[in-house]
């Protein structure tokens, strides 16, 4: 078969993959896309889109439950999983097949596993072999540019026993039709504890076991603590400092062999959750057959730029390692239109990490932590208040967490900061526009915002210094 010519191929249409590829074929680009299961990447498809939808269903289970506290009366709460699931389904399947109706309105989309071919055609060209999935044919594809956004997966431990039984991972998790009994989760990380919160609140009981010493391991001590301290009050039994030495048991009952600080105990549960950690899609592009470089965890290696070592080739999103977020995949898409098809020098150099752990209370984070700016050796002020002193979250009852901010001691600038309150990430998303702007911490201090909202929380927060100065 001959040699289909592109003026770039974009492997795998996440987050970055996706809107690249529309930004090329608007530019005038011949652009071939590769998917090789679901157009939209694990967002659309196996994180955000889904488990926040399912979520949603949780929060509305628990506040269901809650209404006395308001004054509500309400009858026996039930859940119905299986519509939980349909409900998942639309908001997924309505996006995935909106996004591959309009990638296949611009460009060649061809839904099959890409390879780089055994032969390269030098002279700066590169060739792609795509085995098609509806009938297993092949289409050679060549290109003077590929993209590579093939994503990550969930990575399952090395542990005794685990391959013998049944068990489930941030994908497998959002199929269930049915409230788990006891869910055991295995990782203490954001979608461990998302998930924990969510089938709690469906009914489940949740045991979380952790082999570091605290959860939320990423946030500072007092952070993880207050997380660690709503869930537990939740009814989450979480154990730290516990390795599994060995899984066995059949479907509906499944014990677990731990070691922990206080002996040898035993777990029994009628599910499993394994969320301990994500690997790249890498294993069938065939990356040796031109010699791109990968980390020793199997990422591709970028510059700031995103470029490989090889000239021609980038990589984005997920595959390339670092904060896998969607929005730091998006933001990758950014920086290659601005240098491919605006003239410009964009780079990932000093990107400022945010992100949201969507529990309730939400976990939202911008910036410097202030264990972070201890490890830079900055000489910092740090304000901390409790949840309970916004005057908005008290009346609404929702008390739990606390807000913190870290700030240069001589400029007063904002260097980062975490709300661990309801709307969270909004609250965190407002903080980070400060920061954008240059604006000091005295600029929110004396801030005059309409009572009472939830952006009150400033005033409070940056009149809260540990020092005790204003």
């Amino acid at each position: 078969m001959a040699d289909e010519q592109f003026d770039a191929i974009v492997i795998g249409t996440g987050q970055g993959g996706n809107p690249l590829v529309r930004a090329m074929a608007k530019a005038g680009w011949r652009v071939a896309a590769v998917e090789r299961r679901y157009v939209g990447g694990t967002c659309v498809n196996d994180g955000c889109s889904p488990s926040k939808t399912i979520d949603a269903s949780a929060k509305v289970a628990y506040l269901a439950r809650r209404g006395a506290d308001f004054g509500v009366r309400t009858g026996p709460i039930t859940i119905d999983m299986h519509t939980v699931w349909q409900r998942k389904q639309k908001i997924v399947i309505d996006s995935r097949d909106a996004n591959a109706e309009s990638l296949r309105k611009i460009a060649t989309l061809l839904m099959g596993e890409a390879s780089f071919a055994a032969e390269q055609p030098g002279g700066g060209s590169f060739a792609v072999e795509v085995r098609m999935n509806e009938d297993g044919t092949v289409r050679h594809l060549t290109a003077p540019r590929v993209f590579l956004n093939t994503g990550e997966r969930p990575h399952p431990p090395q542990l005794d026993g685990l391959d013998s039984v049944p068990y489930l991972d941030s994908t497998s998790i959002m199929e269930l039709q049915q409230v788990p009994e006891h869910l055991v989760i295995l990782g203490a990380g954001y979608i461990a504890l998302e998930f924990a919160q969510m089938m709690l609140r469906f009914g489940a009981k949740v045991t979380v076991l952790e082999r570091g010493e605290r959860i939320a391991s990423h946030e500072d001590d007092d952070v993880a603590a207050c997380v660690r301290e709503i869930l537990e009050h939740d009814g989450i039994r979480i154990l730290t400092c516990t390795s599994v030495e060995r899984v066995s048991g059949t479907a509906g009952t499944l014990t677990l062999d731990l070691t922990t600080a206080e002996g040898k105990q035993q777990v029994t549960g009628s599910h499993l959750l394994v969320a301990t950690g994500r690997t790249p899609n890498v294993e069938a592009l065939h990356l040796d057959r031109v010699r791109l470089e990968q980390d020793k965890s199997g990422h591709i290696r970028v510059n700031d730029r995103l470029e490989t070592n090889v000239p021609g080739i980038w990589a984005i999103g997920d595959v390339k390692g670092g904060p896998a977020f969607t929005h730091i995949s998006y933001d990758d898409f950014r920086v290659l239109r601005a240098n491919l098809l605006e003239g410009g020098n964009a780079s990932i150099a000093g990107r400022r990490t945010n992100y949201t752990m969507f529990t309730d209370p939400e976990l939202g984070r911008i910036g410097l932590s202030e264990k972070d700016a201890a490890q830079q050796g900055r000489t910092v002020r740090v304000a901390a208040i409790p949840a309970a002193k916004i005057a908005r979250l008290d009346e609404m009852d929702q008390t739990a967490g606390m807000l913190k901010a870290v700030v240069d001691a001589e400029s007063g600038q904002i260097l980062g900061g975490v709300a661990l309150t309801e709307s969270g990430g909004e609250l965190a998303a407002q903080l980070e526009l400060a920061m954008m702007g240059g604006l000091p911490y005295t600029a929110l201090r004396d801030a005059i915002f309409a009572h009472p909202i939830r952006a009150e929380a400033w005033n409070n927060l940056f009149t809260s210094f540990r020092d005790g100065q204003p």
